[in-house]
């Protein structure tokens, strides 16, 4: 099942998502299952975090240069001194590009799809994908940044 997507001024998109007990939980698969479809059908999109789709959960995907990162519970945990500005786009703001001004690399700490810790340094556009998801979970829009 295809989901939809939640888009500007819904309030789930302003909520602080709910941290995910079980990630190995039949809802949790379906919904990273239904949310990869999602990003591969839109075509151009890095990114999707579950509030976007309607689910107040602490999960978001990411689809760049062939990988797939899978972010359940993420949290970054370092972020560098050195920042850039890049236009920014949102499937939840569908035709809106913004300059934000991101932090250039990070560390980010999660779960994967096995429930497993994982740590991810991330530099360049991936840094700042997971920096722009990591923010809807966190009630955060880039029209704040």
């Amino acid at each position: 099942m295809i989901l939809p997507i939640i888009t500007y001024p819904n309030e789930i998109l302003r909520q602080k998502a709910k941290k995910i007990k079980d990630p190995k939980s039949r809802e949790v698969k379906d919904l990273i299952f239904d949310m990869i479809a999602i990003i591969e059908k839109s075509g151009n999109t890095l990114g999707l975090a579950a509030p976007q789709v309607g689910q107040s959960l602490q999960l978001c995907i990411i689809k760049l240069d062939g990988k797939t990162y899978i972010l359940i519970n993420p949290k970054i945990t370092r972020k560098s001194w050195g920042k850039e500005v890049c236009e920014e786009g949102c499937l939840s703001f569908p035709g809106k590009f913004i300059p934000i001004k991101r932090c250039k690399k990070i560390t980010v700490k999660a779960l994967d799809r096995k429930g497993e810790k994982i740590t991810i340094k991330a530099e360049g556009l991936l840094s700042r994908a997971m920096q722009h998801e990591i923010d809807h979970l966190d009630g955060v829009l880039f029209i704040d940044r």
